[in-house]
């Protein structure tokens, strides 16, 4: 079985790759920091061999297109694609940012979960068994935003709109479509909760965070169904991070 899993130099996209290398998998790791690609791949040991580091800016059409082209080369087929790599805009009034700030935030989190679904359809629908899978890393954020957060929630609501989409018209080519929302897993990127985080009634509180393997074995889960099984969404959170209401 072949991955590829995008923004796989840190975060959840770093124990992503990790776990599908130490479940037998072949992957291919996307990021735009070379470096931070084999520093993921080096806590691999063992596993190093099967993995393929290939630096790559999601937005960027052409590039998107070779990493799928490298993909293909090494491994002879895409099996499952992670669609993960994002970033936020700056924590400010919806009013004060920019128009650069948003797009930004669209570019990579929108447009290139778009570029890598098209390329993955077109390497999966010609494959030989056709198909394969994809999974979309919304967030808690697709359903309910935090405060001052209008891209990145903008984004990861669209993202539903993408997994739906691509799930209907994945079924001709055998090609299924899931989406992981995700809540505080603790990771470097959520580090700072540990200072607090604002809340919509304006305080500032620490969240509780959990364990980011907790998130590597829902992808797991997923990504070793039977290709006649899906699941279409699945949200895996700490237990008391604010939710429901974000309180």
């Amino acid at each position: 079985m072949v991955a590829l899993v995008t923004g796989a130099g840190s975060g959840v996209g770093r124990y992503a790759a990790l776990a599908l290398l130490n479940d037998g998998f072949s992957v291919a790791l996307a990021g735009r920091r070379a470096e931070a690609l084999e520093e993921t791949i080096n806590l691999a040991g063992a596993n190093s061999s099967s993995a393929l580091a290939v630096p790559t800016d999601v937005t960027d059409p052409p590039a998107v297109n070779k990493l799928f082209e490298a993909t293909k080369k090494r491994f002879g087929r895409l099996d499952l694609l992670f669609n993960n790599a994002g970033k936020g805009a700056p924590a400010k009034p919806l009013e004060e940012l920019t128009v650069k700030q948003w797009k930004d935030v669209v570019d990579v989190n929108l447009t290139g979960s778009f570029l890598c679904t098209q390329e993955a359809f077109r390497l999966m629908k010609d494959q030989d068994p056709m198909g394969g899978r994809i999974i979309n890393n919304g967030s808690v954020s697709a359903y309910a935003p935090r405060p001052n957060s209008a891209p990145y929630t903008a984004t990861k609501h669209a993202i539903t709109g993408l997994t739906k989409s691509t799930s209907l018209d994945g079924r001709k080519y055998e090609i299924a479509c899931g989406q992981i929302d995700i809540g505080n897993a603790a990771t470097d990127m959520t580090a700072r909760m540990k200072d607090g985080v604002p809340q919509a009634d304006g305080r500032m509180i620490v969240e509780p965070t959990m364990d980011v393997d907790n998130v590597s074995q829902a992808i797991l889960y997923m990504a070793n169904l039977p290709p006649d099984a899906n699941v279409q969404f699945i949200t895996i959170m700490a237990t008391k991070m604010p939710y429901l209401g974000r309180g």
